[in-house]
């Protein structure tokens, strides 16, 4: 488990859905609901003196729209600005809440599956780094497994592989990977540079974890992987590091 939940709002001015967000925040381990408001006014006075990591928010309000709070926010400093997953019935939206750096759009009526799925876009964000508050890098990372975050620590971790909308996280000492809700891009760039490298379009390997090394392939136990042509330059360079 996290030491530390994702600190969250919800804004709606429907109290069905409000009541509908908030349970779905309540059930979802990584999140701590700090607040809930039924307008963006409201919603404002409070992170006024209040910070928070994350706000569900929805656009179509009276007297002050969800778009016209997050532009508001936008005037924050940059670390003190929240990240905005938009809830709204309205699809006509979604490119303008990118301009407003939105982590995620929720069409209404969303599913507790499609709610999970934004939210954990802001676990990646927040959590899901190897670098401290001070600025030392952490000898793990936090992945979303099923409905649980769990620890990984990066020396046990072989290679990682694209599979469709998750990543399989083939690790030391375990019979079967990890399946993890991510992509393989956003793994990129959180594994460390010095230990991890992509080395084909589905493949992310623990430079540690080489055993062998042929003119095309990399083989790391009983992991054989081809390095692709778009990869191959880097791969040569760290090689010729390796080799001196």
């Amino acid at each position: 488990m996290l030491e530390k939940k994702i600190s969250c709002i919800a804004v709606d001015d429907e109290p069905l859905a409000l009541a509908l967000l908030s349970r779905f925040i309540e059930q979802t381990q990584f999140l701590s609901l700090e607040g809930k408001f039924d307008s963006a006014i409201e919603a404002l006075n409070y992170l006024n003196k209040n910070a928070v990591d994350l706000i569900f928010l929805d656009i179509q309000m009276p007297d002050l729209t969800g778009m016209e709070l997050a532009r508001i926010l936008q005037g924050k400093a940059a670390n003190q600005q929240p990240k905005i997953i938009f809830t709204t019935a309205y699809n006509q939206f979604a490119i303008e809440g990118y301009k407003v750096s939105a982590l995620d759009y929720l069409l209404k009526p969303f599913s507790y599956e499609e709610f999970l799925r934004a939210s954990s876009k802001a676990y990646q964000a927040f959590e899901t780094n190897t670098i401290d508050e001070v600025g030392n890098k952490l000898p793990y990372i936090f992945l979303k497994v099923e409905y649980q975050l769990q620890k990984v620590f990066l020396k046990e971790i072989i290679c990682v592989e694209g599979y469709k909308d998750y990543v399989k996280v083939h690790l030391t000492g375990k019979l079967h990977p990890l399946l993890s809700l991510t992509s393989l891009k956003n793994m990129e760039e959180i594994l460390p540079k010095d230990q991890f490298m992509r080395i084909h379009r589905s493949f992310i390997i623990s430079l540690d974890q080489i055993q062998s090394v042929t003119r095309n392939n990399v083989n790391l136990g009983d992991i054989n992987i081809t390095v692709s042509d778009h990869y191959k330059d880097n791969f040569l360079k760290f090689m010729e590091k390796w080799i001196n």
